[in-house]
């Protein structure tokens, strides 16, 4: 596997930090480590005591992270899925725990080394995995999917208005030669989609499409929430940087619905003062500036959301 360093710029980094930050004696987890940007921010702003639990599921990643480890006695590193959020901090910490930060999707490493097979500008084997040492690889899972499958796939996870005629393509191309690299899918896609959209690859959304399949990312948020939510102490934030529409979709709707409490149905009489309320959502969605974007163009689409939990009841 590879394990080039590449150039990475961590988006919202001082947003971030500012915003989990509540105690500087305080124990953390930096759910989605990548290389790292946002957990040496976090430690720069950690007393003596304070603590940082990293978790990736990309191998590469949890080599860097066992490096800083190394460096720093505050920091730890777990191999995993951020949806073991849960049990990974009870172990380390005993499921009570300061702020839990994620950064969701893919990494600029990944996507910049053809060989993990995330992009379609770059060729390399058609992989996706965050984890390749687990789970099917993006080719095998196309070279049995159905047409439906793949439809109903780029549809719900792409957005993608041509799915069912991008899916035909794709089960027809394969049934002339292997798919099995990167350019080649981003060519039957492109040749199959009638109407590029302006500034944006035409694979664009069935590549997140299937990426997001094949590492389970939607299913594994929607853990990661409901569990580092529990995992929280009261005063504990939350904080979620999103890339794309479905997942900050996912996010926004979750902290709502974590901080509207226990408030029953509309029409039903019952006192404000009586509605239990264990979590708020702390100001409007964060973007980044537009120094940002034009320094780093990758975070044009971030979205950061916070929620804080503030009772016991």
């Amino acid at each position: 596997m590879s394990d080039v360093n590449f150039n990475h710029e961590t988006v919202l980094l001082q947003e971030a930090v500012d915003a989990l930050i509540s105690d500087a004696a305080g124990v953390y987890v930096d759910a989605t480590f990548g290389r790292g940007g946002h957990s040496e921010a976090i430690l720069a702003r950690l007393g003596r005591s304070g603590q940082l639990l990293g978790i990736d599921k990309d191998p590469v990643a949890v080599n860097a992270g066992n490096v800083l480890s190394t460096a720093d006695t505050r920091f730890s590193m777990f191999h995993g899925s951020f949806s073991d959020v849960t049990s990974v901090s009870s172990d380390h910490f005993g499921g009570c725990i300061d702020g839990v930060l994620a950064d969701l999707g893919v990494s600029s490493p990944q996507l910049d080394d053809a060989e993990r097979g995330f992009s379609f500008m770059n060729d390399g084997p058609l992989d996706m995995r965050m984890n390749p040492q687990e789970g099917l690889s993006a080719a095998e899972w196309l070279k049995v999917a159905s047409v439906s499958e793949i439809a109903t796939v780029l549809k719900n996870y792409g957005e993608e208005r041509f799915a069912k005629r991008i899916a035909s393509a794709i089960v027809d191309e394969r049934g002339k030669v292997p798919l099995v690299s990167t350019l080649q899918l981003a060519k039957v896609v492109s040749d199959s989609n009638p109407a590029w959209e302006k500034h944006k690859h035409p694979a664009t959304r069935a590549f997140q499409a299937i990426r997001i399949k094949i590492n389970n990312e939607l299913g594994d948020l929607e853990l990661f929430l409901s569990g580092a939510a529990k995992s929280l102490k009261v005063g504990g934030r939350l904080v979620v940087i999103s890339f794309h529409s479905l997942e900050d979709r996912a996010v926004k709707r979750f902290m709502r619905d974590m901080a509207k409490g226990d408030a029953p149905p509309p029409g039903v009489p019952v006192f404000e003062k009586d509605i239990i309320r264990n979590f708020k959502v702390l100001r409007k969605a964060i973007k980044p500036t537009k120094g940002e974007v034009e320094r780093n163009v990758r975070s044009r689409s971030a979205v950061m959301r916070i929620l804080e939990k503030i009772s016991d009841d």
